[in-house]
């Protein structure tokens, strides 16, 4: 991956839990960012020093790293953030790109306690943590093309990314941030039809495992429809249509389906109390 248009740039980092710490980890791993352009603030002091120690890299308070940074990811809890944002107010202006990561944070509220920065907000799903994770990115009225392609470069780095209208990221909540819980209760159930058939359990979770990986990525590398790539495998009278028939009786799809709505929807209902504007 090119990362040219990073070169003159600098990436301060605000919260190294679990996503801040795979983002950085999918960065420097990719060569697309050098330990000496990024700075990292975490309030946990102790989990602070050990990633920094990890990776070799330079530490600040949130405002320094708000303060040097050319580019700034937010990677904190909702709750947390409107404190965030405030410390950090003074020293961003327009000359930054703010990145957010906090669930059900609109963009907003981002721009009204940073005003005239250009942000993006963006949610990412756990596969970030093993560089295999899907990011949707949602740009702020302030942001040009450059920004966007700099943001998705940087989640690219851990998996794929896309940009999508904000409105739509309840959505991507309920399909991409939640999907990897149906996928693996998908797996578990696999791998325990295996079992039921005589299957050690080592070896059905990893028949399951894989199964699912190639699949995904049989779609991801073709871009064939996914029902022209189940008809490869499905012949007259054979297994797998008899197999499917049997998902078709429960209703497989519907469920799955309904799945997707009902996390869109709680995820609307679940958007954090944020204090009032002044």
């Amino acid at each position: 991956m090119g990362g040219e248009m990073l070169k003159n740039h600098t990436l301060g980092v605000i919260g190294v839990g679990n996503m801040g710490t795979a983002l950085i980890k999918g960065w420097l791993a990719s060569g697309l960012v050098k330990t000496q352009d990024l700075l990292i603030a975490d309030a946990d002091a102790q989990r602070l020093q050990k990633v920094a120690g990890k990776f070799g890299l330079q530490t600040g308070t949130n405002r320094e790293a708000a303060a040097l940074a050319t580019i700034l990811l937010l990677a904190v809890k909702p709750q947390i953030l409107p404190a965030v944002l405030a410390e950090i107010r003074s020293a961003v202006d327009a000359t930054k790109l703010v990145i957010s990561i906090a669930a059900g944070v609109p963009l907003q509220f981002l721009a009204e306690q940073l005003p005239g920065v250009r942000l993006i907000r963006v949610m990412p799903n756990t596969p970030t943590l093993v560089q295999a994770g899907m990011a949707a990115l949602a740009a702020g009225p302030n942001c040009d093309p450059d920004d966007l392609t700099l943001a998705q470069q940087l989640f690219e780095a851990v998996g794929r990314a896309v940009t999508v209208p904000e409105n739509l990221l309840d959505a991507v909540t309920g399909l991409s941030g939640s999907g990897p819980a149906y996928v693996l209760v998908m797996l578990e159930a696999l791998a325990d039809g295996g079992v039921k058939m005589g299957l050690p359990r080592v070896v059905a979770y990893e028949l399951a495992a894989q199964t699912l990986l190639g699949a995904a990525k049989l779609y991801l590398e073709t871009r064939d429809h996914p029902g022209v790539l189940k008809d490869m495998v499905t012949s007259p009278a054979g297994t797998t249509i008899t197999g499917l028939h049997v998902l078709e009786q429960g209703g497989f799809r519907g469920v799955l389906m309904a799945a997707v709505e009902a996390a869109t929807k709680r995820s609307a209902a679940l958007a954090p109390p944020l204090p009032p504007t002044s």
